[in-house]
This record gives C-alpha cells, structure tokens and sequence, in this order.
C-alpha cells in the first residue's frame, strides 16, 4: 500500500479535500469537532506531508516569536545568541525568529506582549515565564487564535495547550540533593535554598524534588525555606547576609535559578568556610568559572541550542500538524563537575 494522500485523510474523517487543507494549514471556518476527527486520521494512516514541497507551492513562511524575560543575565543571552544562530541555519527553511524581552515579575505586562501577538503576524510561540493565571489565560488566548505555543525552560502545565520544552525539572532537583546529601559527608547542619522566584515552575519542580531526597537520604540536614531575591541586587545582599549571619551552622546552598551572578557575589562578600557545598543550575561562563575556582561544587544544565532547536521543530510541527521524534526532543539533564567540563569551555 502506498503513501495516504489528503485524500484517504478525506475519506477516514468523513470530509471533504477543502475541509482537509484548511485543518492543514490551519485555517478557520472549521468547526473544533471536525479538526479533531482529520488530526485523528492524520494519526490513524500515519500521514506524513511532505512539508517542503507544500511551502514550496504556497511561499509559506513560519513566523515564531521567542518571549524572554528582559534579565541581562548569561543565561538568557546564551539563549539569545541559540536563536540568532538557528536564523542562519534555517534561512532556506523560510523560517524565521524574532525576540520580545518582558519583566519577568510582571505578569501584566507579559500577558500585554502575549496578547498584542495575532495570528496573521506570528505562527507560533514560545514562552519563558512565570506561571501565574494571567500567563495560563493568555496562553488559552493564543490557542483559540490559531498560534502554536510552546512552554520554554519554565513549564505552565495548567495551560494544556503549551507544549513544554526543557529539562525534567523536578528529576533535577533530585539530583541536586543526591549531590549535595553525598558531597557534605557526615556532616549535619542546614541548607539555604534560594531562588529568584517561586512562581517560577522550574523553582517549585527542583524545591519538590530536592526536599524528597533530603528527607530520604539526608535528614541529619535542614533546609531552609525558599529565600527569593526577585532578580534584585540589594534584597539578594540582604537576604543572603541575614541568613549566613544568623545560620553558621550551614554545610550547603542549593541555587535553583539560572541567573545566580548576584547570589554568588553575596555569598562570598561573607566569607563562608570553604567546605561549604554549592550547587547551582545552567553552565554559563560565571558558574564555568566558579567550579574552575572551587566556588561551587556541581552545575546541573541543559543544552540551550537543543532546548531553542527542539522549541523551533516542535513549534513548526504544530502548526503544520504533523509528529515528532519524541527521542529527538528530550532535553536531557547534564551533571557538570570541574573534572568533567567540556573541552571548549575551560579556561
């Protein structure tokens, strides 16, 4: 048996060819009801369109738009200078990707850049925020219009429609606290755990994981409440200051966020005895640098050109309604020690 055409995908959802290029290319005037018995047929016949040769016929050019917080940190512009680098490579794809920084703490202004984004002008979108109920609805409004979304690096699972791309959040947290549990020894004494935010999704998934190994494995160790610094150089000082003063029994810091430039510096401006443990999250020249120099002790990070290459290919699968390699998209959790970092990033 050959390929199945439109055709079959016609004759199994009980439609018509026009009813089946519209649900294709995602145009309107079909009803939720009848989309939903075509994209089960795609499924059925196995359906594979030959996506270049139908962008070919119609000049189709996917328009995406990568929403960042507007922190001028490692982590983001790592993440920046991944999108630039996926324009080059998918120039004769007709792909293109543009940028829109917002406050990460203000979700009104986030949900304002969100619903400003129309159809006609943007196919698809990838989000990196905090999740909150006005983040949730805006994402439900992009779905309703047609435009494909993509929950990037922070999940926003009560918005279902927002396919999530990053690590398993949770199993890192984990992680962290095998490290840490194994890397102080015999030792007991407290944990500082310290975040920007915790409506972040990421921070609430690593503190989950992190606490159910310390309670596991490790309950001659305490840890702190989350201490949230809001990306703010004074409160992170004070924070920071305020709870090595008043814990000297410390033996460990868990840093859950990716921008921790700042926490760093307030840590050391203290002092600390140098077996303390730290262990943070993203390989970015400053974390590099700390393990180089013994500030830290593990870095747990994810591949930023995978996460913005995988956002890309599954973002242009959705709006094309076809699958993906589910293996190919898996964005993997990476352990990186002094003794282990990769060849192009030592110094």
């Amino acid at each position: 048996m050959g390929k199945p055409t439109t055709k079959d995908l016609a004759k199994a959802a009980g439609v018509s060819l026009a009813t089946v290029d519209r649900v294709l290319n995602r145009r309107g005037g079909v009803r939720q009801s009848t989309a939903e018995r075509v994209t089960a047929a795609i499924r059925s016949l196995n359906y594979v369109r030959d996506i270049s040769a139908a962008d070919l016929a119609r000049r189709t050019e996917y328009k995406l738009v990568f929403l960042l917080p507007d922190h001028d940190d490692e982590f983001t512009n790592m993440i920046h200078i991944a999108i630039d680098e996926a324009n080059v490579s998918m120039a004769h794809e007709r792909t293109t990707v543009s940028i829109i920084r917002v406050p990460a703490n203000d979700p009104h202004r986030i949900v304002q850049e969100i619903d400003g984004l129309s159809s006609d002008k943007v196919d698809g979108v990838a989000i990196m925020a905090p999740e909150t109920a006005q983040v949730r609805d805006a994402i439900l409004r992009l779905n309703a219009c047609g435009i494909a979304v993509v929950a990037f690096v922070s999940n926003q699972p009560n918005a279902q429609s927002a396919y999530f791309v990053g690590i398993n959040n949770e199993a890192a947290g984990r992680t962290a606290g095998q490290l840490l549990a194994r890397f102080t020894g015999e030792r007991q004494g407290t944990i500082l755990a310290v975040t920007e935010t915790m409506q972040s999704r990421d921070s609430q998934e690593r503190r989950l994981g992190f606490d159910a190994v310390m309670a596991k494995y490790a309950p001659r160790l305490w840890v702190h409440p989350s201490m949230e610094t809001y990306a703010d150089a004074t409160r992170t000082a004070k924070i920071i200051t305020t709870a090595l003063h008043n814990n000297p029994e410390i033996v460990g810091i868990y840093l859950m966020n990716h921008d921790i430039s700042e926490t760093m510096q307030a840590i050391e401006a203290q002092g600390i005895p140098q077996q303390t443990v730290i262990i943070g999250h993203e390989l970015t020249p400053h974390t590099r640098a700390r393990l180089i120099d013994n500030s830290m002790d593990a870095v747990i990070t994810q591949d930023v050109g995978h996460l913005v290459r995988s956002s890309i290919r599954i973002l242009k699968a959705r709006i094309t309604r076809i699958g993906t390699v589910a293996s190919q998209e898996r964005i993997r959790i990476e352990i990186i020690l002094k003794e282990n970092l990769p060849e192009d990033m030592q110094v």
